[in-house]
């Protein structure tokens, strides 16, 4: 609050007293008071009410000054109201009193989301499980009919067990933290188990896998790598070209102090357009509207995910020719020494 702002608000005020001081000095003139009592009672009038502003001005400028400065400090601003001390005068406290009563409507009411985000999640995790066991024993029964139609439904269920873990690794995204288990993991020993597990799904598709350089060890989550990797080369084939076979290309090389993997296909690439927006929820772009399939959400949780565990992941494409996926892994020695 300036001293400007407060005048501003008070000038009703000055009018109306200005109003009733010029009465009183016609009173006392029709009484015939001589012109030195006026003039004292003026003063003194004068300096009663400049004394009373500039008290109330400054027991208002702290107040609100207090108030502005915390709100600008705090990261989380509905903590305001807890950092607040009750001021002394009236209207203060009423604010006071309201945002409290205001934050604690929004707590309870963000609490009641919160609380039912979580059975949701609970219920999806419990879903997610129980839609597991048809799959897998849809696996078995294929197996053990083993002929060409049977590895097409191995690729079908291998689709539908990766669709359920989508659901499973988005509901669990935003409290990842909690299922960390960082060590260090061979990436070889990685792309090899994501490899076994799409094994059939390439052997239709007539892609060719190559790697180089993956027996280096890196510090992060095996379980959340897999699913990382998996999703890389669920999207290869998905957007594989009908012109030329697909070729996937897996390497890792050692930049400074950082181990870079790198994912490569020769697909049909990414728009330029769409390259900033790749990792969006929901981003479909270009190649998405021309695949019913495609629901812009894996490489929304792969980010996600590589954020958490503080991966850095980008991309780089060309229209046509190839798409390439970059995963940063720093080495960091406090896991290590924990």
């Amino acid at each position: 609050m300036t001293i400007r702002d407060y005048l501003k608000d008070r000038l009703i005020a000055y009018f109306i007293w200005a109003i009733c001081h010029a009465i009183t000095i016609i009173f006392l003139l029709a009484y015939k008071v001589g012109g030195q009592p006026i003039i004292v009672v003026t003063v003194i009038s004068i300096m009663a009410v400049v004394s009373h502003e500039i008290w109330n001005l400054n027991r208002r400028k702290n107040f609100y000054n207090i108030i502005r400065k915390t709100t600008e400090e705090l990261d989380q601003k509905y903590f305001l109201s807890e950092m607040l001390s009750e001021p002394d005068f009236y209207e203060g406290k009423f604010l006071c009193d309201t945002l409290y009563s205001c934050n604690k409507s929004m707590v309870e009411n963000v609490n009641k989301y919160k609380k039912k985000a979580s059975d949701f999640r609970e219920y999806i995790e419990l879903w997610v499980h129980e839609a597991k066991i048809p799959v897998a024993s849809l696996r078995l029964i294929s197996h053990n009919n083993l002929g060409v139609v049977s590895d097409k439904v191995n690729v079908q269920i291998k689709r539908i067990d990766d669709c359920i873990d989508n659901v499973l690794y988005y509901a669990r995204s935003e409290n990842a933290e909690k299922d960390y288990n960082i060590k260090e993991v061979s990436l070889k020993k990685v792309f090899s188990n994501v490899a076994v597990r799409n094994r059939e799904a390439l052997q239709l598709s007539g892609g060719n896998l190559t790697t180089y350089g993956l027996d280096r060890e890196v510090m992060t989550d095996k379980k959340w790598l897999e699913f990382i990797v998996g999703q890389l080369m669920a999207n290869s084939m998905k957007y594989a070209s009908v012109k030329r076979p697909l070729e996937i290309s897996v390497k890792a090389k050692e930049v400074d102090s950082n181990v870079i993997l790198y994912f490569r296909d020769n697909g049909i690439g990414i728009v330029e357009a769409d390259l900033p927006y790749v990792f969006e929820k929901s981003f479909t772009g270009h190649n998405g509207r021309s695949n019913s399939e495609s629901t812009g959400m894996g490489l929304y949780i792969v980010k996600n995910l590589c954020d958490r565990l503080g991966h850095g992941i980008s991309v780089s494409s060309k229209e046509n020719e190839y798409t390439e996926f970059q995963i940063t892994f720093a080495r960091n020695e406090f896991y290590k020494m924990s």
